[in-house]
């Protein structure tokens, strides 16, 4: 939850380095914008991320994912985490 939207609701949750990873089809998509934001993780891979944009207010990169993760991370391809003041409720 952010700003009082629930953004992703899943019971099937991967948890890596105590991130909860969602199953990209269980995202509110109406709240997801691209970002041009990337960032490298020498175990997972390059890292692609969203902006949240909920009743006029935006978290910058608050969700994060890996399009291709590397073999060790297998286990979160097509799963998006988030931070920045997302709250997982009942994880």
């Amino acid at each position: 939850m952010w700003n009082g939207v629930v953004l992703a609701e899943s019971d099937d949750l991967v948890q890596v380095e105590g991130n909860y990873y969602f199953p990209s089809d269980s995202l509110n998509k109406s709240y997801f914008q691209s970002s041009d934001t990337h960032t490298t993780c020498p175990w997972k891979g390059l890292a692609s991320y969203f902006t949240l944009q909920v009743a006029g207010k935006q978290n910058k990169d608050a969700a994060w994912y890996y399009p291709s993760p590397k073999e060790a991370a297998r286990e979160i391809t097509g799963r998006v985490a988030f931070w920045k003041g997302v709250e997982i409720v009942d994880a």
